[in-house]
């Protein structure tokens, strides 16, 4: 188990093999499209086109516009022709709409977007007549979040303050019960589709323009010479560069597709405990990292709820996996500076060195 690793070895799992991505013109999903590439996956995306200019995904388009379908992942016909023309091997489920602040504005369309699309998805795959990994990505934010200094494991109690962490509290239960009633570990699963959900904390890196999210905001200050607005300074968040959730994730769809009755269940991805920081310290290593700059506080009272304090345990991850963490708070925030730090010609190549030196930490 422990050789899944390895570059080698995720190279062997996915080299050669079908892999369809959703959300892959999203931050996460383009970093995820290029580090499968690179690995000699036959990667199909499925998704929106970007929301923002200057993302990843727009960077490498050319390279990627053969194995793209912009298409939403309500379209449930659309889905369920693509995934039977495409007989994939593996399934990275990545498409939601993934921002707490909007979903205040977008309610029910956040509910159906998470949890109804990560269902349409899942149906799509029962058809599958064929061993393949389906890895559901979804949040930490989908326990009930106590606001006390605690590590959430697995085993506690879903949940949700806002629309989106209740939306995706939703896609959990959605893969729960899809896992029960038509991808049931405890049948065999050799020549039928396995299920697991991952769950991964705050994620930093470079081609984020997402609105609402601090690494953004922190670069178009910085840019601009002016100061960093920041919302909740005392807010703890997991915060991690985004190569380690993702590197969590190919090795537990590698794990999944090898043992599917074993590893058919969820994981969280998520920093040491000494690296959970609060956003205050997030910003002031970002203006180091940068050379200079300064934040302004914007707290203020009737601002929608975002929660103040959230750990997790990584655990079981860490030992079924044998995946953990290579960088530590600071590193990953240094990365994130980097990489914004890049003329834009040069940014897509940066990003490629980037995988390859996190694949030889």
């Amino acid at each position: 188990m422990e050789n899944l690793v390895s570059n080698a070895s995720l190279q062997s799992a996915y080299k050669g093999k079908k892999v369809l991505l959703t959300g892959h013109t999203g931050f996460k999903g383009a970093w995820l499209m290029n580090w499968l590439q690179m690995l000699g996956a036959d990667v199909k995306g499925y998704a929106l086109p970007p929301s923002y200019e200057g993302g990843i995904y727009q960077l490498m388009e050319p390279f990627a516009t053969g194995a793209s379908i912009l298409a939403d992942i309500r379209n449930k016909e659309l889905l369920k022709q693509t995934v039977q023309d495409f007989q994939p091997d593996f399934i990275f489920h990545l498409a939601a709409q993934p921002l707490v602040r909007l979903s205040y504005e977008i309610p029910a369309e956040t509910f159906e977007v998470n949890a109804v699309g990560t269902a349409n998805l899942l149906e799509t795959a029962i058809s599958l007549n064929k061993r393949c990994a389906v890895v559901v990505i979804t949040t930490d934010k989908v326990y009930e979040n106590k606001e006390q200094d605690i590590l959430y494991t697995e085993n506690d109690v879903l949940g949700g303050y806002d629309p989106y962490s209740a939306s995706k509290a939703c896609t959990e239960i959605v893969v729960s019960s899809f896992r029960s009633s038509f991808f049931n570990p405890s049948q065999s699963l050799q020549n039928r589709p396995s299920v697991a959900s991952a769950r991964a904390g705050n994620v930093i890196g470079g081609g984020d323009w997402s609105k609402d999210r601090i690494v953004p905001d922190i670069v178009r200050a910085l840019r601009n010479g002016a100061p960093i607005p920041v919302r909740n300074p005392n807010s703890v968040r997991p915060w991690q560069h985004v190569l380690e959730p993702l590197h969590g994730y190919l090795i537990l769809g590698a794990m999944l597709y090898a043992q599917p009755v074993e590893f058919s269940t969820a994981f969280n991805f998520g920093p040491l405990p000494a690296d959970h920081l609060t956003v205050q310290e997030l910003v002031e290593t970002a203006i180091d990292s940068w050379g200079s700059g300064e934040w302004n506080n914007l707290a203020t009272p009737g601002q929608p709820h975002e929660a103040n304090l959230l750990k997790l345990h990584i655990g079981k991850a860490m030992q079924q996996l044998q995946w953990k963490p290579k960088l530590n708070a600071k590193e990953a925030i240094q990365w994130t500076i980097e990489w914004y730090k890049q003329p834009v010609e040069k940014q897509l190549d940066f990003t490629l060195n980037q995988i390859n030196s996190y694949q030889q930490l």
